[in-house]
């Protein structure tokens, strides 16, 4: 006969090997749903991001706007909302319009107010390029680490095809600021002997709208969603838009480093079948999330204003 204390290492084996086995099922989960957090899931952070229903809400512009990319010229005071969670982008200034109106059909239940943005100037205020530029209109984020599973949602209400700047070409972005610790080799005369350290490198993944305009040879017109970046830094070309109205769009960055990039036709929530691609934009492995901006883009030559974009509940989520 097996001895009580036999019995009982036996048994505390079996419950620690069974154990173990739960575990490691576990850890395989966990892995597969880091592989695709879908946007929007878990606590909703209400400090960052906007509902726009205060019928107050208003930006100040403080013209004119920055357009340190163009010409060197940071303009400050920058614009702000009066809520304070957004402000004017240093580097491209922000949209031209910015205005709260009634939320167009088919939105959110319960929402009364969105937000319209348009641009004429997207470069240099009062001073067409005669090319394309874009503006920046930035949220007050917060520095939160890939650890908690990140993500950025919004719903972008898409005018009638007969509204849309007549420009084949870049028209909307929804991106991100994030960051990653990226080996660079240090500056020497000698450069058999540069050492490498690591620094913390800035960039912007997004979702972009391309407009196809048929006045420019294409069959009829329709848009493009176009996703910066995969590993080599190039854009990928994404699903058709066919379909106006509301879309929501979504991204999430997981801990492997990776952004996930998401899109679907209405208001509801996405879900894991909205996933359109996944990447380490530029070879980088995101570790930090900061913020998250929209580019509104047109031609910039002084006279064509921008396509409406209405955006309506945009807020991160860990």
């Amino acid at each position: 006969m097996v001895g009580k204390n036999v019995r009982e290492r036996i048994f505390r084996r079996f419950v620690s090997t069974a154990s173990a086995i739960v575990l490691l099922s576990v850890l395989v989960t966990v892995s597969r749903v880091q592989a695709q957090i879908v946007p929007g899931t878990g606590f909703r952070d209400p400090d960052v991001g906007d509902d726009f229903e205060d019928p107050e809400w208003e930006f100040i512009h403080n013209w004119p706007k920055s357009s340190r990319e163009q010409d060197g010229q940071e303009r400050q005071p920058f614009g702000y909302s009066r809520n304070g969670k957004w402000f004017e982008s240093a580097k491209r200034g922000h949209p031209d319009y910015l205005k709260r109106i009634a939320t167009p059909p088919g939105g959110l239940p319960g929402s009364k107010g969105a937000l319209l943005m348009r641009s004429l100037y997207t470069g240099i205020p009062y001073a067409p390029s005669f090319k394309g530029n874009q503006d920046d209109f930035i949220i007050e984020g917060t520095s939160i680490s890939v650890n908690y599973s990140p993500s950025v949602v919004v719903r972008v209400y898409l005018p009638p095809w007969d509204e849309w700047e007549d420009r084949t070409g870049t028209s909307f972005g929804f991106r991100a600021g994030v960051q990653a610790l990226v080996e660079k080799k240090k500056k020497s005369r000698f450069p058999l002997f540069r050492r490498t350290s690591k620094q913390w490198e800035t960039y912007w993944p997004g979702i972009f709208i391309q407009f196809n305009s048929k006045t420019d040879g294409h069959p009829q017109d329709s848009a493009v969603f176009i996703i910066r970046a995969d590993e080599r830094g190039q854009d990928v070309v994404g699903p058709m838009i066919h379909q106006t109205g509301w879309w929501t769009l979504g991204m999430s960055f997981t801990p492997d480093g990776r952004v996930h990039y998401y899109a679907r036709p209405g208001v509801q929530n996405l879900r894991p079948s909205d996933h359109i691609a996944s990447f380490w934009p530029y070879g980088y492995r995101c570790r930090t999330f900061n913020t998250f901006f929209f580019n509104i883009a047109n031609r910039d030559d002084g006279k064509t204003w921008s396509t409406p974009w209405v955006i309506d509940d945009p807020y991160l989520y860990y």
